[in-house]
């Protein structure tokens, strides 16, 4: 069944987008299994939306702690605090996790990397850019990945 899931991208290089999540949330483990996805930038005032697929390979450790100590310290508490997309009893679960977090890292400017925290880089290989029209004649160009470059194609709309 096709899942679709708002992320947060953090990084964008010349070989692809990343961002982060719980290798164990419902996301990191499709992602996992099927290593496939795609992204949606939509600008509704501008009338202009792409779209971008690719396949996903998990980012070295490396790059996850960097960029997971950077983030504000409440936050590294809600990442190892939460076991996201996990059915829990109640709230109280969380709130009593990230207490014991804050009291064991009372003095620590970061955390570790959890274990099951970290990035995903999405390498592209279609792009779609639609531009909004009058009477739905919108235009819509495709960038497909080929042994050498891109192919450009104009689809109906």
């Amino acid at each position: 069944m096709p899942s679709a899931r708002i992320v947060l991208l953090k990084g964008m290089e010349a070989d692809g987008f990343i961002f982060y999540t719980n290798y164990d949330s419902r996301k990191g483990q499709e992602l996992m299994e099927n290593p496939r996805a795609a992204l949606l930038f939509c600008w509704l005032e501008l009338e202009r939306q792409i779209r971008i697929e690719g396949t996903v390979e998990r980012v070295p450790s490396s790059i996850s702690l960097q960029y997971f100590q950077s983030r504000p310290k409440n936050s590294q508490i809600g990442a190892w605090a939460s076991p996201q997309s996990q059915v829990i009893e109640d709230r109280s679960i969380l709130e009593d996790n990230v207490v014991a977090l804050q009291n064991k890292y009372e003095d620590a400017t970061h955390l570790p990397l959890p274990p099951f925290w970290g990035g995903f880089k999405l390498f592209p290989t279609t792009f779609e850019f639609w531009q909004g029209r009058e009477s739905r004649l919108h235009d819509r160009i495709c960038y497909k990945k080929i042994a050498v470059g891109w192919e450009k194609k104009r689809l109906a709309p």
